[in-house]
């Protein structure tokens, strides 16, 4: 299955093109396939195709329909390209300029890909899954009632958040999140939530624009 798919892909040749963003990334209507997704061999030897080995692909898609496309070889050579995709609920194709599309069969979790049998699993930022509390939280959708903050990040892309309030109680939501970029739209049986992110060491920024809303959030 590997094999046959870098086999595949390898047909794909051509460079990016300038990338456009979704307005609203919480209308886009794949979210949990936005991001980057990666395979690794399980032997230092990788996976031979057309005579040369691989060690590694990263798929990433955004919410633009483009993709980008590395593979990884044995010794240490990067092979890079992307184009257009389309998808549906059973297939994922890809275009390339002056190439043949390619057509391939998938199944998506929110951390799992299967793509013609190979399976990637979709990794975040380093240092952003963690446990976060804010130590200032400010703007028009908070209220006065809501004291503080707190938000724990899974590297599988599950999350969890309380909001506490000045009275001791306090609300959880618990969901999945995607990011793209500096953006990171968090899912939930209520609803959904979209900001744009600023990560450092050891703080993360949450600011929403349309509401005028800013959380920053120290690492517990």
């Amino acid at each position: 299955m590997v094999k046959s798919l870098f086999a595949a892909l390898l047909l794909f040749l051509g460079s990016l093109s300038t990338q456009a963003y979704a307005d609203d990334l919480t209308e886009f209507d794949y979210p949990l396939l936005l991001g980057d997704w990666y395979w690794f061999s399980n032997s230092d030897e990788g996976v031979n195709s057309e005579g040369s080995s691989y060690r590694a692909m990263n798929v990433k898609f955004k919410s633009s329909y483009r993709f980008v496309i590395r593979l990884l070889q044995v010794d240490g050579t990067v092979e890079e390209w992307g184009g257009k995709y389309n998808i549906d609920e059973t297939t994922v194709t890809f275009f390339t300029k002056g190439q043949p599309e390619q057509q391939h069969s998938y199944m998506l979790s929110y951390n799992q890909f299967l793509l013609d049998g190979a399976r990637f699993t979709k990794l975040a930022p380093e240092n952003l899954p963690g446990n976060w509390r804010s130590s200032r939280i400010s703007g028009q959708d908070v209220g006065d009632s809501v004291s503080e903050l707190s938000i724990s990040l899974r590297p599988d892309f599950l999350f969890s958040a309380k909001v506490f309030g000045s009275n001791g109680k306090n609300k959880e939501h618990k969901g999945i999140y995607f990011i793209e970029d500096d953006r990171i739209v968090l899912i939930y049986e209520d609803g959904q939530h979209d900001s744009q992110f600023l990560l450092g060491s050891d703080t993360l920024t949450l600011t929403n624009k349309q509401f005028g809303m800013e959380a920053i959030m120290r690492r517990e």
